[in-house]
Order: structure tokens, then C-alpha cells, then sequence
């Protein structure tokens, strides 16, 4: 048998432990919370990554906790060749999920629960790679193989800081928390955060509470204003049109002597606008279409409009948009705002490409923002790139080819994995590049088949690189 009918035997003849694994995962609800002693980023993170600890264990693998931010199993001892970095921690499962999102289920060829695909699924498929290998070609293996699993991906990544102040990084890297083929490009980030305060009016009709958004990197799906001065019946007439053009769905109800309209969109990750509806651009649309009072919350959602309309992911009403071969076009998602009677604040995520610069892009904005009569602070961060003609990225390419049959190639991401601040690390899999996973969003899952083809795929890599 040749290496690669070895593999695939193996990998084939697991699926069912590696099923089970994952749903152990799965099951802990790895959303970051308050930290505590030996729990830097709470209960959750640190539970999964204890039973991380315990499924490497279980393999056979050697292992490190490192005071509660990362995990490592190792593949042997001695000078590592590759580190491979996946995490544990999950964003918050939000609403619409039509099973238990801690409950993994096996459904039409999937497995649904939060994590299976980002990154729980792709972490373990990573560590039965090693497995495989291991049981395999073990008299053979001339370089160390680290995975690396880390409790903070999704809330700043002060894991994995935390694990390079102590050690160095292998030559090569790659984390599994993308799509195939190889994602060699990450773009930079912008983000951007706004505030504007005013006396409490009494003229009416007015808004006096807008609340959207629960996280900065999610294109939120829900919103919910509170308007004073108008009937349920005219409010459903201007906005239930426009609702229905911007296919999101809109309740109207009497609450405190007021109307609370609640819109639901569809959410996405802040990296690709394009797949959502937001609910905090639509329900401002909507409500600048109220005959609203001149007074100064009115003022604040007709500016905010015009600087960050429904359907505008690209930054064009803010001056920003831009794109470059290498990296792809600018994305923009408008995710967190709140709206009081005596002022408003709100975030925007963006992910911008290689062009992108200080004086392009931040300094546009915020001149654009302080027109308007906000005031405003941004950050950039720098993008990252790895050349694809490197022979790791030939060789992870390759096994991608011969275990997939389809074409390999590199492409450019918005979202930032682990490997965004490691020279010359690169994104790599674990999904194929027309699953849709439902990442961040209800329903999340992954396909079983491919992500047992991605497992080969992974030990191929690792059988090329230390053998």
C-alpha cells in the first residue's frame, strides 16, 4: 500500500472516535467570561481546555498546560518542524439554532453545535493527523510535530501572545481555522469606535433608545429602537415596505408609553458583510424615514446613515473603499450601537487589504465622522502575507490536490486566524471552499466527510515535512 491508501485507511476506520471526540468539545460552552485563578479567560475556555488535555492524553500524546491560556500535545520529542494552531473558545451562540447548540448532532452528512467547525472540529482533526502519522510512519519521523490550542481566539488572542513571550515558533505554521486550499493573505484590521452626546430633548416624535450589536468581529442580526410621539399604525406603514425590501423582519409593539420596533436580520462574521443583513443599518434606515422630530437623536441616525447605509460592506459612504490584487476589496461592518436619550456610541469592524494605510483609510474616516459632528478613535492593524511560492506552501497545496482532486491555489482572507502576527505562517483548511458552515451564526456545523478528507490532507502534510 502506498502512504496515501495508508492514510486514508486509517483516517476512514476513525470515524467514529473522532466524531466522539469532537462532540466532547462541543458540549462545554467555550464563550470567553470573567477570569479567575488559573482561569485567564473563565469557566468555559478552561473547561475545554481540560478535556482537550484529557482527548491528547487519551491519543497518546505528550502534553503542557500553560497556566490555563494554551494546550500543546506533542507528536515526539526533539527540534519541531511544524506548529499548528487551532483554538477552543467559541463566540455566543445567539438565537435561531434548531438544535441545542451544546449537543452535538449528526445530520445530513453534518455534525451541528457550536464550535464544530470554528475550531473544535478542525482542532481535532489536526491532533488524529499526528495520531495517523504516529501509528503509521513513527520509525520514520526525523522532526517534532506541536498543536498548539489556545482558550482566546475570539476575544483577542492574548492566548497565544501569552504562549510566544515563553516559546519560539516552529519554521513552519499553519492553523486550521479557514477553508482550503491555502489562505496565505489576511487582511488588516480597522477598527473604528464613534460617540456623540446631547441634553435630553423633549420634542416628539423622537427616539429614545436604540440597542444593536452583542460583539465587535459579528455583523449583528438584531436591533431594537424605542420610538415616542408615533402610532403603531403609522410606524408600520412608513417602515413595513422597507423592511420587506431589505428582507428583514420587523415587529412593532406598545411598551411604556411608547413603540418598540425590533428588526431581525441575518448575522455574519464581520469579515464578510456581504453574507448577512444588519439589523442596526436596517432599523436606522427605517428610522429615518419617521417623521421624526428635528432634535439632536434624529440628527445622529440621518448622519449615521449616510456614513454606514444598509447593504454598504465596503465602506463607500465613508470614503473608504479600496482593493488590491493580492489581498481583495475592503470590508466594512457596522456591529455595536447604542442609543440613549442623552447620547449614542457605537463600533465598526473593518478588514482592510494590503493597500490600505494611516492616511487612506483611518484618516479618512475619522475626518469623515468628525464632519458629522461625532467624535471618533480608530486603530489599524497591519495585514499579513506569506509568499505562495514557498515550498511549504507548495507541499501543503499538493496534499491538498491528491486528497481532494479539486485545484489549489492561494487566496486572501478578512477574518485573522492565530498565525496573523507569525512570519510566515498560513491559514489551511479544515473546510472545503463551498461549505457553507454557518460560521458565527445559528446552525453551525461541519461536513463529516470533508472534514475526514482534511485529516488525511493534514497527515500527508506532516508525513512530507518529518520523514
Amino acid at each position: 500500500m502506498t502512504i496515501q491508501e495508508k492514510i486514508s485507511s486509517w483516517v476512514d476506520s476513525r470515524r467514529a472516535d473522532y466524531l466522539r471526540d469532537v462532540s466532547r468539545l462541543v458540549a462545554i460552552r467555550s464563550v470567553s467570561g470573567e477570569g479567575k485563578e488559573g482561569m485567564p479567560f473563565g469557566e468555559g475556555p478552561a473547561a475545554a481546555l481540560a478535556e482537550a488535555l484529557k482527548i491528547a492524553g487519551e491519543q497518546g500524546f505528550s502534553t503542557k498546560d500553560y497556566d490555563g491560556y494554551v494546550m500543546t500535545a506533542d507528536l515526539m520529542e526533539g527540534e519541531r518542524a511544524l506548529d499548528i494552531l487551532a483554538h477552543l473558545d467559541v463566540v455566543g451562540e445567539g438565537d435561531g439554532w434548531e438544535t441545542d447548540p451544546y449537543t452535538a448532532v449528526e445530520k445530513d452528512g453534518c455534525l451541528y453545535g457550536r464550535g464544530t467547525d470554528d475550531d473544535k472540529g478542525p482542532a481535532v482533526a489536526a491532533l488524529y493527523a499526528m495520531a495517523c502519522v504516529r501509528d503509521l510512519a513513527g520509525g520514520e519521523l526525523k522532526k517534532n510535530v506541536r498543536l498548539i490550542l489556545g482558550t482566546d481566539e475570539e476575544s483577542g488572542s492574548r492566548d497565544i501572545r501569552y504562549y510566544y513571550a515563553r516559546e519560539k515558533s516552529a519554521p513552519y505554521t499553519f492553523s486550521p481555522d479557514a477553508n482550503f486550499p491555502v489562505y496565505n493573505t489576511e487582511k488588516g484590521g480597522f477598527v473604528g469606535s464613534f460617540r456623540r452626546s446631547w441634553a435630553k430633548s423633549g420634542l416628539l416624535p423622537r427616539v429614545s433608545a436604540f440597542d444593536g450589536g452583542y460583539r465587535i468581529n459579528v455583523l449583528p442580526a438584531d436591533a431594537a429602537a424605542k420610538v415616542l410621539g408615533l402610532g403603531k399604525a403609522e410606524i408600520e406603514r412608513i417602515c413595513a415596505p422597507l423592511a420587506a425590501e431589505m428582507n428583514v423582519a420587523l415587529t412593532v409593539t406598545e411598551e411604556d408609553g411608547g413603540m418598540t420596533l425590533a428588526v431581525r436580520g441575518l448575522a455574519a462574521h464581520a469579515s464578510t458583510p456581504e453574507q448577512g443583513r444588519n439589523g442596526i443599518t436596517a432599523l436606522i434606515a427605517m428610522l429615518n424615514k419617521l417623521p421624526l422630530a428635528a432634535c439632536p437623536s434624529t440628527e445622529a441616525l440621518a448622519a449615521l446613515g449616510k456614513l454606514m447605509p444598509y447593504g454598504d460592506g465596503e465602506g463607500k459612504a465613508l470614503g473608504i473603499a479600496m482593493e488590491d490584487e493580492i489581498s481583495g476589496p475592503l470590508t466594512l461592518a457596522f456591529s455595536l450601537f447604542k442609543l440613549t436619550e442623552e447620547g449614542c456610541e457605537g463600533s465598526f469592524d473593518s478588514r482592510a487589504p494590503l493597500c490600505a494605510r494611516e492616511e487612506n483609510c483611518r484618516a479618512v474616516a475619522e475626518k469623515r465622522f468628525t464632519d458629522a459632528g461625532f467624535r471618533f478613535q480608530g486603530t489599524m492593524r497591519p495585514p499579513h502575507h506569506t509568499p505562495g511560492d514557498t515550498p511549504f506552501v507548495q507541499a501543503m497545496l499538493r496534499s491538498y490536490e491528491l486528497y481532494s482532486g479539486r485545484k489549489g491555489e492561494c487566496l486572501s482572507m478578512g477574518g485573522g486566524t492565530y498565525v496573523h502576527d507569525i512570519p510566515g505562517g498560513v491559514a489551511f483548511g479544515a473546510a472545503m471552499p463551498d461549505f457553507e458552515s454557518n460560521l458565527h451564526s445559528a446552525n453551525e456545523r461541519m461536513n463529516i466527510d470533508d472534514m475526514l478528507t482534511a485529516i488525511k490532507i493534514f497527515a500527508q502534510v506532516i508525513y512530507d515535512l518529518c520523514t
